[in-house]
């Protein structure tokens, strides 16, 4: 049986022939379309919203790759359309059906045959040209419109991809860089998810992104649990990486050790003993929030009355023996300190001076006093008589059983040996937010992550007051760049899980009110996670910037479709099947977001192949 869809063009083709020539002949090209590489059709049922078909000639199918950026000439109105290619090219025969049984034979049996085909291109439009600028489109481009491709610089003017912080450049288009720029109030500093499975190029990113940062000026903080960046003072010699960057034309170079500081935690081994400016410390327990030191060493709701009974008691026993507000010093000192207290906020941060070891005496004294047995103070001025005397049991929380597992609770804290070191002593925050200095907190030997959640939790507070401090020396002189700093938290998921939001509320309204203040301060955080299914909604709520690494969980890209916006469903079918080095770049200054091929990092990874 010969094949309708054949018969009916031999009958059409003549029949449109005359009628061609009864019209006055073709009509001669337009000059200004010689450079369009095809034509949009009509729409069909099934077409969608802000997506038009273009129709293109065989030898012109490579023009038009996924991703490839074009304007649409609507001529019969005199609008013009900008949009991209989001699905194709895909091949099509000219006037059969491509499941004809004419192709499926010839197909099977190798006969070899071809009929003539075009190539067909499914384009998103993400704007309309009036004025200069481009705007949401309200109508489409006419059937027959010219389609153009842009070249390297109209694509880098329309997709706004410019910026001081170089992060890669444009899937197949080497000649467009992609940066961020660091000067802009509404890119970093309204915070980064850096999301992608175990070798899809975030240690890569995050090394480069931080390297350039430092070099345009930022302060920067990275929260390293792994230990993998503190060699990025050294210059990167794997032959892999050495070979991209001279493909990019870059070359292998560390952060300026001068610029970079590595701190590890008191009597923890560091994981490069020769890294530069190495410099342990110690945390402060009056630093850290009475309901978060609580919540992280997990107390149930009886141990978590105690504590905090304790710690009034600690407090009225501070003041009253003269330790904070101090005695010794002047009256107008003493008065100082005491509208320091009135402006507390123990949400925030715990009392002034009150260390690990006095609050464990108070709770060993309220012990004692419960279960009727002796106490001995370790703290010298906690052992006068008055503080025997200074609690009753009567006004206390009874059961002895709670109050020496509230004992315990603090002791192992005690050990872990981390608090108000007389040798290694605390950050100087003041240093961590100074412009063009690179901090790599090096937390791999804590040994439990409960540690490294306090010296985050810590940390994260200390580099907010003296952001804070920072900017207000600026607004009072506002002479030379505001100051900005960016933290990046590797690992986020172990920090802040989903699983343990329940039972740590403090902790995650502490990072929810350094993300909310932060922005208005330059101070932007870069959360980084392998498993970004842990993150509760929350988290990746406080996030407008994205770069998304290979990711094959279904679910995980279900959900981040509801957090990212913009992102066209070829980059999200893209998403599970990326290279490494390749991701999806989503941030407020891009005009909509891209596939991006990251640098190599030009400086070294501890643990990178």
């Amino acid at each position: 049986m010969p094949d309708t869809a054949t018969a009916d063009t031999a009958i059409l083709l003549p029949s449109l022939a005359a009628d061609i020539q009864l019209a006055g002949g073709p009509v001669a090209p337009d000059p200004a379309d010689a450079a369009a590489v095809g034509r949009t059709t009509f729409d069909q049922a099934s077409s969608a919203d802000l997506t038009v078909s273009v129709l293109l000639a065989p030898d012109k199918l490579a023009t038009l790759p996924s991703q490839a950026l074009v304007r649409i000439e609507s001529r019969a109105d005199g609008r013009t359309y900008l949009g991209t290619v989001t699905a194709g090219p895909f091949a099509e025969p000219d006037g059969l059906s491509a499941g004809s049984p004419l192709l499926t034979v010839t197909t099977i049996r190798g006969g070899g045959y071809l009929p003539s085909f075009h190539g067909r291109v499914q384009v998103t439009l993400h704007g309309e040209k009036v004025n200069g600028a481009v705007v949401p489109p309200r109508l489409r481009p006419r059937p027959n419109s010219p389609v153009f491709v842009l070249d390297d610089a109209e694509s880098a003017a329309e997709l706004k991809c410019g910026g001081d912080i170089r992060l890669g450049t444009v899937f197949g288009r080497d000649a467009v860089e992609v940066g961020i720029p660091s000067a802009r109030k509404d890119v970093l500093p309204r915070h980064t998810a850096i999301l992608g499975t175990t070798g899809g190029g975030k240690s890569n990113t995050v090394a480069g992104l931080v390297k350039r940062a430092v070099d345009a000026g930022l302060a920067v903080v990275l929260l390293d649990v792994e230990g993998e960046y503190t060699r990025l003072d050294e210059p990167a010699d794997a032959p892999n990486i050495l070979a991209g960057l001279a493909e990019r034309r870059l070359v292998p170079e560390g952060v300026p050790a001068d610029k970079l500081t590595v701190y590890h935690l008191t009597g923890r081994e560091p994981a490069n003993p020769h890294a530069a400016n190495l410099t342990p410390f110690s945390l402060q327990f009056a630093r850290l929030s009475p309901y978060t030191a609580c919540e992280l060493m997990g107390a149930n709701d009886a141990q978590e009355e105690r504590f905090f009974a304790a710690y009034d008691i600690a407090k009225r026993l501070m003041r009253e023996l003269g330790v904070f507000p101090e005695k010794a010093k002047p009256a107008a000192e003493q008065e100082k300190q005491a509208r320091m207290l009135l402006r507390l906020d123990e949400f925030e941060r715990g009392y002034p001076r009150l260390t690990l070891s006095r609050l464990l005496d108070v709770v060993c004294l309220c012990h004692a006093a419960v279960a009727k047995v002796p106490f001995e103070a370790f703290n010298p001025e906690f052992k006068a008589d008055a503080v025997k005397g200074a609690v009753d049991a009567k006004h206390l929380p009874g059961n002895a059983a709670s109050w020496g597992k509230l004992k315990s609770l603090l002791w192992r804290m005690k050990r872990l040996d981390v608090f108000d070191h007389r040798r290694d002593g605390p950050v100087k925050y003041a240093d961590l937010v100074t412009p063009g200095r690179l901090s790599v907190v090096d937390l791999s030997d804590a040994g439990l992550s409960a540690v490294a959640n306090l010296a985050i939790a810590d940390l994260l507070r200390g580099i907010q007051e003296a952001q804070e401090a920072a900017y207000k020396r600026h607004e009072a002189d506002p002479t030379g760049k505001p100051p900005a700093t960016l933290v990046v938290v590797e690992e986020a998921h172990e920090f802040l899980s989903r699983e343990r939001q329940a039972d740590t509320p403090a902790v995650f309204d502490m990072v929810s009110r350094i993300a909310k203040r932060g922005r208005k301060r330059r101070l932007g955080l870069c959360f980084v996670t392998q498993l970004p299914a842990h993150l509760p909604a929350q988290v990746l709520g406080l996030c407008n910037s994205f770069v998304l690494h290979k990711l094959t969980d279904p679910a995980v890209v279900s959900q981040l479709r509801k957090s990212v916006g913009g992102v066209d469903d070829g980059l999200w079918d893209r998403l599970p099947t990326l290279a490494p080095g390749q991701a999806v770049a989503s941030f407020p200054h891009l005009s909509r977001p891209l596939l991006v091929s990251v640098d190599p990092a030009s400086a070294k990874l501890r643990l990178g192949d």
